[in-house]
Order: structure tokens, then C-alpha cells, then sequence
């Protein structure tokens, strides 16, 4: 048997996989429990958590960027990783390491005391306690599912923020955007300010603010943005006109970087952030996996996380304005996704789909995908089912096409790496 002290990196991944019968079981007793004994539920830097259904990740890579760039020290939790578990976390936009990694696992688990953690708790506890090691100035946190009993929610946040909202993880947070707007708000804090970068947000969200007294900026009405040519002016308690845009591709990205302006304006007075500073971090701004071009061998490819509805629609506008035509498909999805109006909002821009399932747990099986495809208007002929995702991404290197590949995160994940990209 292997000492605790001695495990590898993946052998405590493998572990963690192993410690609690469920894949995920939302609330907060357990990883309280552990963070208590551990003391890294009250850090000393400011909170930033950022929850949403959609650009969350990206406000999280700007505010990363922004920060990190002005000199700041900052600690950054997100989920899930695209290639190695180190990218969720970050100090100062560097993944630690699998040292520092293992060494805040052996602390958790001595910690724990039989406590049965999921795999996300002991990331998020590991954070937390790496996070701890260091003299930050600020610490953002991504939500990973929801926001009021998702395990980053055990820590007040000093600043919170809530991006869009979409239909997403209907299981577990609800089957329509008032309640999942609800679980969202969970993350708000009595009397500390909030952002909410949603043009459109739930009832519930407004109506959470209110009961709790959370000053509250709203996209539209308490910060605006607006684009002319390749610049952007932004207005909210300050003016910034001729902004460069951010260096993600999508028009969407505009209503994502104005949130984190309007976050940054609500920084406690410590932090001093210029002009320069901002248009900086939005120039070097990266955030792989999201609308991201590649070439393999001359052949253009695009990259994109896109996966649930919401997404979907971004990923066809971005499409719609792209001179490529004839698109080759490799798709994938996880079981809990509405995979129809996924697939019904790209599929004017694919002339073949190659589709196969994902090594993961919740992975679609390949005949579901294939029905998914055909159900939602797609031609037999233009679907070709692989077994695994080795093949399918083979097959579309042989395509005389452009190549998108899209449907999850796993599936852009596990493409990066087999083109040698990760």
C-alpha cells in the first residue's frame, strides 16, 4: 500500500475519483468542515467569486490578466482544466505545481478526519490552502456548478459577480433561468457589491440583491458599453472611451469585459488600477479553448467549449461573420446537455459531423449523439460515428475542410491534446 506522503500526483487525482460514491453532491457542511480545521475559509486577500452560465471563465481570465499585469498578487480557482488538473490553479496566471499540488492534498486529507470529500471539494480545499501559502492581494474564484451550494461558496465573497445566464445543468440547478438564477445569486453576501453582466437577468437575481440589501450594478442600467470599429468605450462610475477590444474572439466578449471593469471599479481603495493597467490586460488577455484558431499542417481549425444553448448561439454568430464555409464537425457532448438546439444553431454552418464519445463518466453514448444529430435535422450522410475520439479527429484531418470542434469541454480538451496543442 502507498503512504499518502508518497503518492504521485495522479495517484491522488485517481484517489479523490475514488473517496466519495458520488461524482458530484452539492452543499457546503463537508467542505466547511474541512476548511475550518484547516483555517483557509477567510482569506486574507479580496474575494472576487464569479458565477454564470456562460462567460464566467473568460471575466475570470480578464480579471486574472488585469491584476496579474498591474503588479498585483493574485490567486485564481477555476474547473474543469483542459489538458493538466494544474491549470484550475494559478498564482499569478502560472499553474502551480505538482509539488504544490500534493502538498495541499496530504494537508486536506490529514484534515479531513474521514470526512468524504468529492473530487471538486479537495481541488477547491486545495486552492484555498495553496492560496493560503502566499501574501495575495485578491483571489478569484470560478463557481464550478450553480453558486449557493457550490463548494467555492463556503468562502464570503468580498465582490461577486454573475455573468449570463442560460438553461444549463437542468438536474441539479432547475429547468428554467429564474431558478437557476436563483442558485447564482447564492453567492451574493449581505451588503457587498455585486455585478450582474446579464442584460437580461432573472427576476430572482434582482429579487436576492434586494433582500439582502447587495449594492447592485446592473449591465444597461448602472454600466454600458458599446463598440465602434475595432474600439470600445465603456461608461460606468468612470468613462473609458477607444478601449481596444479583448484579445478572445466574440462580440459577446464586449458584455463580458464591461462586467469586469464594473467589478474592478468596486475594488476596496488598496488596489490603483490605470488606463494603462486595463488595456494592457486586455490585450494580453488568453484563454485557451474559447474560439480559439489553430493550424495543423495548413489546415485551418476552431476550438470552442461551447455547450448548452447559450453557447451554441455565440458559436454560430461568430461563424456567421467567418469567411470559412463548408465546416468538417468533431462533436461531443456529456449526458446532461440539450443537445438539440446545440446542434440545430451550428448545423447551418457544418457540412459533416464526426462524432464519437468521451472518455468521461458522463459522456454521451455514441448512438445518442448520432440521434441527437438526426433529430435535429442533420442528414444521415453527413454524420459519421466514430468509436473514439482518436478516430474522429483523424478522420478530420483528412478533410480537404476547415475542422470546428466544439460540443464540451472535454471534447475541446481531449482535441488540444491530440493535436499536440496542449
Amino acid at each position: 500500500m502507498i503512504e499518502s506522503d508518497d503518492r504521485s500526483l495522479q495517484q491522488w487525482l485517481d484517489y479523490q475519483l475514488r473517496l466519495h460514491p458520488r461524482a458530484v453532491d452539492l452543499g457546503l457542511e463537508r467542505v466547511r468542515q474541512v476548511g475550518e480545521r484547516l483555517g483557509v475559509l477567510a482569506p486574507r486577500a479580496t474575494v472576487i467569486t464569479v458565477a454564470g452560465t456562460n462567460g464566467k471563465g473568460s471575466s475570470v481570465a480578464m480579471l486574472e490578466a488585469i491584476l496579474a499585469g498591474a503588479g498585483y498578487q493574485v490567486g485564481t480557482y477555476t474547473s474543469p482544466h483542459l489538458i493538466r488538473y494544474n491549470e484550475r490553479i494559478r498564482i499569478n496566471a502560472v499553474p502551480v505545481s505538482d509539488d504544490q499540488l500534493v502538498a495541499a492534498f496530504n494537508a486536506i486529507d490529514k484534515a479531513r478526519e474521514g470526512t468524504l470529500l468529492t473530487f471538486f471539494e479537495f481541488g477547491t480545499l486545495a486552492a484555498l490552502w495553496l492560496f493560503g501559502q502566499q501574501f495575495l492581494d485578491a483571489v478569484i474564484l470560478e463557481v464550478g456548478l450553480g453558486g449557493r451550494l457550490d463548494a467555492t461558496n463556503a468562502v464570503d465573497a468580498d465582490i461577486a459577480l454573475i455573468t449570463a445566464i442560460d438553461v444549463d445543468h437542468a438536474d441539479w440547478l432547475g429547468e428554467d433561468r429564474e431558478s437557476i438564477g436563483r442558485e447564482k445569486a447564492g453567492i451574493l453576501r449581505p451588503g457587498r457589491p455585486a455585478v450582474v453582466s446579464d442584460p437580461n437577468p432573472p427576476q430572482s437575481v434582482l429579487e436576492a440583491a434586494e433582500a439582502q440589501g447587495v449594492p447592485l450594478a446592473l449591465a444597461g442600467r448602472d454600466f454600458h458599453w458599446r463598440r465602434h470599429g475595432v474600439l470600445w468605450d465603456y461608461e460606468g462610475a468612470v468613462r473609458l472611451n477607444g478601449l481596444p477590444e479583448p484579445a478572445l474572439p466574440g462580440d459577446y466578449q464586449l458584455q463580458n469585459a464591461a462586467g469586469v471593469l464594473a467589478v474592478l471599479e468596486r475594488l476596496p481603495v488598496q488596489f490603483y488600477l490605470t488606463r494603462t493597467h486595463i488595456e494592457r490586460g486586455l490585450r494580453q488577455v488568453r484563454h485557451p479553448g474559447r474560439l480559439q484558431h489553430l493550424q495543423v499542417a495548413g489546415q485551418p481549425w476552431l476550438v470552442d467549449v461551447a455547450h448548452n444553448p447559450q453557447g451554441a448561439k455565440a458559436l454560430a454568430d461568430y461563424l456567421a461573420g467567418r469567411p470559412e464555409r463548408g465546416w468538417h464537425c468533431v462533436f461531443s457532448a456529456l449526458n446532461d446537455k440539450d443537445v438539440r438546439p446545440m446542434v440545430e444553431a451550428v448545423a447551418p454552418h457544418v457540412a459533416h459531423w464526426h462524432v464519437a464519445p468521451l472518455e468521461d463518466a458522463r459522456a454521451m453514448p455514441l448512438n445518442a449523439l448520432r440521434e441527437a444529430l438526426l433529430s435535429s435535422g442533420v442528414s444521415d450522410s453527413a454524420v459519421t460515428a466514430h468509436e473514439h475520439l482518436d478516430a474522429a479527429v483523424a478522420a478530420a484531418r483528412q478533410a480537404q475542410a476547415p475542422v470546428l470542434a466544439w460540443g464540451s469541454l472535454v471534447t475541446v480538451g481531449g482535441v488540444l491534446e491530440r493535436l499536440g496543442h496542449g
